[in-house]
């Protein structure tokens, strides 16, 4: 009977653990490799960043600008520049006219107030020999008045040819404006081709990457250097959707959306394959023997199912759970628990030592031929 859980010899690459293992080294050893994958990941995604951005062509941008017609454009901006010249100047001017207005204003608003006043003290005395007085001070009055209409009226000749400045300004706009619309099916096309030439620069050193991730994942899962492997396939990983997918073409999102259903078809393809795969793989196995079943199984890995819950054999769950009392998998056969010949306790038949006794399989294998 002990012969039924007898770990089978193991290769080198086998002797590679999961980070649940049972031994605290392997378990430091495993963070230790993970920690040894992200610093070679690392190190790839800082050398390809540093390859891509030095391919020629790869940062250049394409710009609106190097397709206006440029003389055209020299001398919309030459007369914007002039119009802005002769708006700043008319506007300090404007400034100059308001202040001298005001002033004039100040000047009339005084001078009448001033005369109001004399006009009631000439009325109170009634004094016929004020009269020529009153004829000149009406007079100024008058001129005063004469003066801050002329400024209002320069005032006004200032706003009409800023009104004129800022037509004549908005028609330069519309003008640029319209040598930008011009340009704008050349630049779409340029920068569609660019975009596309970046794309395939970008395809063209990520999808190797992506096919030696793919073998790595599908052959070297077992190996020792596996730590390193995954390192790289976690740089390929980054490539694709930091390099590669920003760039993917949009056209209006069809592209996008088109790549996303063909990816998550391509996807669910394969997880499908894997799926049956993995089913025929159990079914097949059911169809050995314990024997040849138990000797298949690696100790870390029947531990860890047992630990879990589930049949080592069948990976389904064990009946009344980890600690239940069936001896037997009620799905495939296969032995949980037995007892120790030795002392009789019951325990995990995957056990190399009994954990009462200490006995090894191989004496309770001895015990049981001599009994």
């Amino acid at each position: 009977m002990g012969a039924w859980y007898r770990p089978r010899r193991q290769s080198s690459g086998e002797l590679r653990t999961v980070i649940k293992a049972l031994r605290v080294p392997e378990r430091l050893f495993s963070l230790a490799m993970w920690g040894v994958s992200l610093v070679f990941a690392s190190f790839l995604i800082g050398l390809g960043g540093k390859l891509v951005s030095d391919l020629p062509g790869v940062e250049q941008r394409v710009t609106l600008d190097e397709f206006i017609d440029q003389p055209g454009m020299l001398v919309l901006n030459r007369r914007a520049d002039s119009v802005q010249t002769a708006e700043r100047d008319l506007s300090e001017a404007r400034e100059r006219a308001q202040l001298s207005l005001a002033a004039a204003d100040n000047a009339y608003t005084s001078a009448r107030e001033s005369f109001a006043n004399w006009i009631a003290t000439r009325t109170a005395t009634t004094d016929p020999q004020q009269d020529p007085e009153v004829i000149t001070r009406n007079r100024e009055l008058d001129a005063l008045q004469a003066a801050a209409r002329d400024r209002e009226e320069a005032l006004e000749a200032i706003d009409a040819q800023l009104l004129m400045l800022r037509q004549a300004q908005n028609q330069v706009v519309l003008q640029q404006q319209q040598l930008r619309d011009d340009a704008r099916a050349s630049f779409d096309r340029a920068l569609f081709w660019h975009e596309l030439k970046i794309f395939g620069i970008r395809l063209a050193l990520t999808l190797p990457l992506l096919l030696v991730a793919a073998w790595m994942i599908a052959r070297k899962r077992r190996s020792d250097y596996w730590p390193l492997y995954r390192g790289f396939v976690l740089f390929a990983v980054f490539a694709f959707f930091v390099e590669l997918v920003p760039y993917l073409p949009s056209y209006g999102g069809y592209v996008r959306y088109g790549v996303g259903i063909i990816a998550s078809a391509v996807v669910g393809h394969y997880a499908i394959r894997a799926m049956r795969s993995y089913l025929a793989r159990r079914t097949a196995e059911t169809q050995r023997t314990e024997v040849e079943r138990r000797s298949s199984l690696r100790y870390e890995e029947a531990l860890k199912r047992m630990d879990a819950g589930v049949c080592p054999g069948c990976e389904r769950a064990i009946a009344g759970g980890k600690s239940g009392t069936s001896n037997y998998c009620v799905h495939c056969g296969m032995m949980l628990f037995n007892e120790c010949t030795s002392c009789h306790t019951r325990k995990n038949a995957f056990f190399q030592f009994c954990p009462a006794c200490g006995v090894t399989a191989d004496s309770q294998q001895e015990m049981t031929a001599s009994g």
